[in-house]
């Protein structure tokens, strides 16, 4: 810690300073070898507050992730503070210290402490562009150049909270065919691994000629024995390397091009996509912000490849001042005649986007219905296959038990 203190030298003068030490005795006996006599101390911190707070946020800075619910909290709070008068620093200062999240909080303040050195709220989010991502930014910066911050928090509020409840409906239908099919393999293994073994041994005791199937059943259970640990070590070794191939372009080209053209997943995901880019787009065009740089903004929020290409070709278009329509009428798989159809009907009459809105609620509500009886539908197939393997495993047991009860 810093002490100051107050010491005499040897003719008797009051000579004053600081020193970094543990303890007043340690810097007495410092100073004693200096030949000046400690009179009086007075502790204070080595850093400032300012520096503890820049020190704390450092550390906090790459702790943990925010969750899209902090920055729907946030950017709700935040409209509301300003509709009643408080001031963005304020505000901001605000939020940082009621939200739990670290990095959040960290962001928060130095976002914070941007805003009041005079730099825009826009440049200041920049710095954190991983976080709030190109959309928020470009919103922000196109509300505080319009006068109308608090209309574009309100705006992106609803842009997030429709994101935030697609994607809890999808996560909500998947997870009973997760726990399904886990619970399913993980029988499957019990069986291969433990029950086999031992019916294996009976059968080979009596020496009798097994059904083919139940030779199948016998050779992937000893397989799954004798080789188990490189079986496993061989799967998540495919896992990762599956994981950071479908990161790369190839692996997304592949992924994505079966997402939009598999019988089942393809009507859903482009339905997603659909809904993603109209409510984006509309967002953006509420906010002022060039239909080009809307184009370019919005390719990067959508989550399929080959969208993020169209919508990135028809950006290019949009320069040479190609009608929206006629920009996206050569897509036609990915874009329907009835969107293209749409987005007509709003540029004609300048209200496209309150056209896209309405054409963002439209497959908001589709894909809703389809996740909400998707457990219905997917539930026939698992069950098929629940059957197929339940099935095939007691046939194969059955089989030989039966055979050698005719026997004897």
């Amino acid at each position: 810690m810093l002490i100051k203190y107050t010491a005499r030298d040897k003719e008797g003068n009051l000579i004053t300073g600081q020193a970094e030490t543990d303890s007043a005795a340690a810097l007495a006996q410092k100073l004693k070898k200096d030949g000046l006599l400690l009179t009086s101390t007075t502790s204070t911190s080595s850093r400032t507050s300012k520096e503890k707070i820049q020190q704390l946020l450092e550390k906090l800075k790459r702790i943990g992730t925010v969750p899209l619910e902090e920055k729907m909290f946030f950017t709700q709070n935040l409209q509301i503070m300003l509709h009643a008068g408080i001031s963005l620093s304020q505000g901001l200062k605000t939020l940082a210290s009621q939200t739990e999240n670290k990095r959040f909080k960290y962001i928060l303040y130095d976002v914070e402490r941007s805003v009041e050195k005079g730099v825009s709220f826009a440049e200041s989010l920049e710095k954190h562009q991983k976080v709030f991502g190109e959309l928020f930014i470009n919103m922000i910066k196109a509300g505080e150049t319009s006068g109308q911050l608090e209309e574009t928090l309100r705006q992106l509020k609803i842009q997030m909270k429709k994101d935030h409840d697609l994607i809890s409906k999808i996560k909500g239908a998947m997870t009973y065919p997760a726990i399904v099919i886990i619970a399913m393999v993980g029988v499957i293994i019990v069986v291969v691994t433990f029950v086999i073994p031992k019916l294996t041994e009976l059968f080979t005791s009596v020496n009798a000629e097994l059904p083919l199937p139940t030779k199948i059943l016998i050779a992937v259970s000893g397989f799954a024995v004798n080789y188990g640990a490189y079986l496993l070590v061989g799967f998540v070794l495919v896992v990762i390397f599956l994981f950071k191939f479908l990161k790369t372009v190839p692996g997304k080209k592949i992924w994505h091009k079966i997402l939009i053209t598999g019988p089942i997943m393809a009507p859903i995901i482009k339905k997603i996509n659909l809904a993603r880019f109209a409510r984006t787009v509309s967002s953006l065009l509420k906010t002022d912000i060039p239909i080009v740089n809307t184009f370019q903004i919005t390719a990067k929020t959508l989550g399929n490849y080959y969208y993020q290409q169209v919508i990135q070709n028809a950006s290019t278009k949009l320069k040479k001042g190609i009608s929206v329509t006629q920009a996206l009428a050569d897509y036609d798989k990915l874009f329907p005649p009835v969107v293209t159809q749409m987005i007509s009907v709003g540029e004609e009459s300048g209200s496209l986007d309150e056209i896209l809105e309405n054409l963002a609620g439209f497959y908001e509500d589709e894909v809703a219905d389809i996740m909400a009886s998707f457990s219905s539908i997917i539930e026939p197939v698992l069950i098929l296959l629940l059957g197929l393997g339940v099935g095939g495993v007691a046939v194969s047991v059955i089989m030989p038990m039966y055979s050698l009860t005719q026997a004897i």
